[in-house]
């Protein structure tokens, strides 16, 4: 059984929610890569597109987009996902993750670049955020 958690945030409100996404609905996101574009009525945002910003595998290694496919790789690496240089000019060899989704694939940030119908957006950034409230509380 597949699962994602998906990291859905607004650019405009600078407002970020996480959802779950179980199994039936996981197809719709399999074999995308990072820079594509999905409709969000697939993931539960009606009136909106979406576009895949990262991600990260089942073992916390992030996704970059200059690795092609759905492996796992060892790259010489100087900035981005993945590695944060403490001096000008380093660079390191780091495991990453392919730009491509699939089942281990475990975190999937996405972000909307269309909004139809604001109110809903809005609407639905609310109730996210209150169920996860009312969970940790």
């Amino acid at each position: 059984m597949v699962e994602f958690i998906l990291v859905i945030s607004d650019p405009e409100t600078r407002k970020a929610v996480q959802r779950k996404l179980s199994d039936p609905k996981t197809t719709s996101l399999m074999g995308k890569k990072i820079g594509d574009r999905v409709e969000g009525k697939d993931l539960g945002f009606p009136d909106s597109l979406l576009m895949i910003t990262g991600g990260t595998d089942k073992d916390g290694f992030p996704m970059r987009w200059d690795v092609h496919g759905p492996v796992k790789k060892r790259i010489l690496i100087s900035n981005g996902p993945g590695f944060r240089p403490r001096e000008k000019g380093e660079r390191r060899r780091k495991t990453v993750r392919g730009s491509v989704i699939n089942e281990d694939t475990r975190q999937i940030n996405l972000k909307i670049i269309e909004k139809r119908d604001r109110k809903g957006i809005e609407a639905l950034f609310m109730k996210f955020s209150q169920e996860k409230k009312g969970k940790s509380g």
